[in-house]
Parts: C-alpha cells; sequence; structure tokens
C-alpha cells in the first residue's frame, strides 16, 4: 500500500530523508518515532504527495510519484486523512462546520453531509458539542475534533502528525486507543511520535528514524 524506494528528500537546511527503503502493508498500524529533524514529518508530506522526492519512489495506493499527474493528486487524497499536532481548526467555525469540511472541499452532496458528521463526531465520543467553536473545546477535544475531520471521508490509510504533542498523559493514551479503535475497521494507520513510553508495547510495527534513515540501516 505505501513504498519508499531509494528516496531522498533535500530541505534547504539539509537532508528530510536520505536514500530510504521503506514498505508498509495494507491494514498495518504502524508507529514512526524519531527526534525532532529526522524526518518524521517530511515522510508523511510525501505519502500525502504534499512533497516529491529528489530521488527514487514513493508508491502510494498503486500511484507512483514518477508518473503521477498533478490532476490524479486530489483523488488520491480523498483515500488519506491527516490529523496534525497543531489542531488547525478554523477559530470561527463551530465543530460541526469544521469537521464537515473536508467534505464540502471535496464536493460530496450537502444531504449525507449530517449524517457523515454526526457517525464521526460519535466515534470520537464528541456528540452534543456540534455547536461549539474550538475555544469552547478542551485540548483532548480539539485533538479529537480533528481526528473527527480525518475519518470522515473514510479514508484507506490516516496520518497522524504528533497527535498528541499537546495533550497531557490521559488525553495521549485516550487518542491512542481511538486510533485503534479506528483501525479495527480496517484502516491503515501511520502515527508520527516522539514519546516511546506511550507507543511501546502496543504489539505494533515501529519506524524508527534518524538523520532521514531507518536507525541503525
Amino acid at each position: 500500500m505505501i513504498e519508499f524506494r531509494n528516496v531522498t528528500f533535500t530541505h534547504k537546511k539539509g537532508y528530510g530523508l536520505n536514500n530510504l527503503n521503506l514498505s508498509i502493508d495494507e491494514g498495518e498500524f504502524s508507529f514512526l518515532i524519531g527526534p525532532t529533524g529526522s524526518g518524521k514529518t517530511t515522510l508523511m508530506r510525501l505519502i500525502y504527495f504534499d512533497l516529491f522526492p529528489d530521488t527514487g519512489i514513493v508508491k502510494v495506493n498503486g500511484y507512483s510519484s514518477n508518473k503521477l499527474k498533478q490532476r490524479q493528486i486530489p483523488k488520491i487524497r480523498k483515500s488519506i486523512g491527516m490529523v496534525f499536532q497543531n489542531y488547525v481548526l478554523l477559530p470561527d467555525r463551530n465543530l460541526f462546520d469544521n469537521v464537515a469540511l473536508p467534505l464540502h472541499v471535496l464536493g460530496f452532496p450537502g444531504r449525507d453531509i449530517p449524517d457523515r458528521v454526526d457517525e464521526a463526531l460519535d466515534l470520537v465520543g464528541l456528540v452534543g458539542k456540534e455547536d461549539h467553536l474550538p475555544s469552547e473545546l478542551s485540548g483532548g477535544e480539539q485533538q479529537r475534533a480533528c481526528l473527527a475531520r480525518g475519518i470522515i471521508k473514510e479514508p484507506d490509510i490516516l496520518l497522524a502528525d504528533e497527535p498528541t504533542g499537546n495533550l497531557d498523559p490521559i488525553a495521549s493514551f485516550e487518542l491512542v486507543r481511538l486510533l485503534e479503535t479506528i483501525h479495527e475497521t480496517g484502516t491503515t494507520i501511520l502515527m508520527a511520535s516522539h514519546n516511546y513510553n506511550l507507543i511501546k508495547g502496543r504489539g505494533r510495527p515501529i519506524i524508527e528514524l534518524k538523520d532521514g534513515k531507518l536507525r541503525g540501516r
């Protein structure tokens, strides 16, 4: 489902990724760890085709970065959900509108949107807060709102980039459990984290990056 073949991407300050080879199978839940600057966010942006490698090939759901046409990118992104460390919620929109936003962008029929929002909010435990503005939600609730927005289009792949970075230990644990619940529906999940204690012992594959390379390789 996701494959990196000899992928190098260089930022102005140095390597983002350096000759990386990696594969993630369909339906897998993997953790991506490494210190700040190790290449975690770069790797996720390459999967989302927000970045393209300088050399090598990224393959996602059968699409290859070296053959991809610009007009195909929106179609691919329909199958990929994104959750960020910084909540990126619109401060002047209520919870319902924030979660529904991707559906409007993708052109979903208006009659289908309320049911999809209700399902997503139910899954993340935010039913009853539809009219709340982001400022009226706790940090954990805001991150769950971002998770609802990431899954509302029912993606094949969910990328979570340091989603617990701004949360306390209890809220962090609850968010990982939510991701595990979503994974049980068949969604492939890749979660980046710098908190090894949060993810160890969960029986999931752990991908460790250092200086843009898989650690030890």
